[in-house]
C-alpha cells in the first residue's frame, strides 16, 4: 500500500476515534436517520397488532420487537412505514387485501 494512502486511511481512524469521543471534527457530516415509532404508527392505523404485522408482511413478534424498541426496521419495512405515516387510513386501505 502506498504511503500517502496509508496516511490518509490512518488520519481517517484517528479522526472517527475523536468524533466518537464527541470531539469537534472538521468536514465531518453526520446522517441521522429517523426511527419510526411504530406503536404509534400503528395506532394512528387503527388496527391490532396482529393485523398490522400481517398488512405490512412481518412476523407478529417482529413488529412487537420493534414497537418496544428491541430492534428496528430496516430497508422496505422502513420505506413501508414512512407510507403509512403519511396518511395512514389510506396507506391501511390500500394493504388490506380481500381474500376471495
Amino acid at each position: 500500500m502506498d504511503e500517502t494512502v496509508f496516511g490518509h486511511l490512518m488520519q481517517s481512524i484517528r479522526d472517527a476515534g475523536r468524533y466518537m469521543r464527541g470531539e469537534d471534527v472538521p468536514d465531518v457530516k453526520e446522517h441521522r436517520i429517523e426511527t419510526p415509532d411504530v406503536k404509534a404508527l400503528r395506532e394512528s392505523a387503527s388496527v391490532s397488532q396482529a393485523e398490522f404485522a400481517r398488512l405490512i408482511g412481518v412476523s407478529k413478534r417482529t413488529l412487537e420487537n420493534w414497537e418496544q424498541k428491541r430492534t428496528v426496521p430496516s430497508g422496505p419495512a422502513r420505506a413501508l412505514l414512512k407510507i403509512v405515516a403519511t396518511d395512514p387510513k389510506a396507506a391501511i386501505a390500500a394493504l388490506h387485501v380481500q381474500e376471495a
